[in-house]
């Protein structure tokens, strides 16, 4: 039997070009993985009539660990997004997605480390929503006027914006362990508590009350989300470990993705009490599907992840090293991290994964 079991979902558009590239690449570090192949997603849904099939969910319950390739949730589909629904449904709270220079990869920046820890299951992005013009929302307006005092428009959809004690001190919580555990030497909480003292202001007093806990082991400070923004593009090296309610953590993670030279190579963990989804932080981009054209970087990143997850650190340290040589090398690369994207020395993602896995056997042998 395998040490462990991880269930694996292709995922569709170019999820399952990307997603064989990573598992081939964790095999080749000789850890002992069963892979149990699972799907999710539009192609899933043509096939099963179900966006999230039952045996899919099971599986994850099961094993604690998926691996997780990029997935369509198809527009009217009655999902929001099927990633946020298995974040919901695992109550994978905090949303690790670190971002780091790689020699190789066009950025105006260089020696970029930064990691963001962004609050997974509330804010803005809980779904709280009521369509403009239904009489639950235009109940719901004469409500909040009633008891705030404050007129709003007849014509609004409202969306609620819940932060929690509980929530809130959960991921503060487990941004300050994964810095001590990982050696980093700084938090950043991030909010916009001057104008939401509600919302964001909890969430600031929490994360105030939580570093406090800490004090002499990691440094602590706060900052203003549209402030941060401006000084992660001025001066990054500031910012170590930012930790973020729910949509701030979205955009900032994007912006911090777009310092190291995109999504490519963009990888991102899903993290709870129940267990693990590892995914890049891209989307599944169908007009790719099939070419074995794009940049397999961030899903191989991203199971990087993974096995330090399973506590697999030598093998971690292995894959990372053999993505980035071939990174830095610029031999075997896709088209988009050429300095010409269309030299035709590019290569396909099989052909990137198989470089990768060629260094992996060089640096174990």
């Amino acid at each position: 039997m395998a040490k462990y079991t991880v269930t694996f979902i292709p995922g569709d558009g170019i999820g399952p070009e990307v997603s064989d590239a990573a598992r081939r690449c964790v095999l080749a570090t000789g850890v002992d993985i069963a892979f149990e192949e699972h799907n999710a997603g539009a192609d899933t849904l043509e096939k099963t009539g179900s966006l999230l099939p039952e045996q899919t969910m099971a599986s994850i319950r099961k094993n604690r660990v998926a691996l997780k390739g990029p997935i369509t949730t198809p527009v009217g589909s009655g999902f929001r997004s099927i990633n946020v629904a298995l974040r919901k449904e695992f109550d994978l709270f905090a949303c690790v997605r670190p971002c780091k220079s790689y020699a190789g990869v066009r950025s105006r920046y260089t020696n970029i480390d930064l990691v963001v820890v962004r609050e997974n299951t509330e804010d803005l992005y809980a779904g709280i929503e009521f369509e403009v013009n239904q009489p639950q929302t235009t109940a719901l307006i004469a409500e909040i006027s009633k008891f705030s005092g404050k007129q709003i428009r007849p014509d609004s959809g409202i969306s609620i914006k819940p932060i929690s004690i509980s929530g809130t001190e959960r991921i503060v919580t487990f941004a300050f362990e994964y810095a001590l555990k990982h050696n980093r030497r700084k938090v950043t909480a991030v909010h916009k508590a001057n104008i939401m003292k509600h919302t964001d202001g909890l969430f600031l007093r929490v994360a105030r009350e939580v570093a406090q806990g800490y004090t002499g082991k990691i440094e602590f400070e706060d900052r203003i989300v549209d402030a941060t923004s401006m000084q992660l593009v001025q001066n990054p090296d500031h910012f170590d470990v930012l930790v973020l309610p729910n949509l701030y953590g979205d955009i900032i993670s994007d912006l911090c993705a777009g310092l190291v030279g995109g999504l490519g190579v963009a990888p991102g963990a899903n993290i709870g009490e129940f267990g693990a989804i590892f995914e890049a932080t891209h989307g599944s981009a169908p007009k790719y599907k099939g070419l074995n054209k794009v940049n397999p970087g961030a899903m191989i990143l991203s199971s990087v992840l993974m096995l330090e997850y399973l506590g697999e650190h030598k093998a971690a340290q292995v894959l990372q090293k053999a993505a980035a040589d071939v990174m830095r090398e610029g031999r075997a690369v896709t088209y988009d991290l050429k300095a010409d994207r269309n030299d035709p020395g590019a290569v396909g993602t099989k052909e990137m994964a198989d470089a990768i896995i060629s260094k992996i056997k060089t640096l174990r042998s």
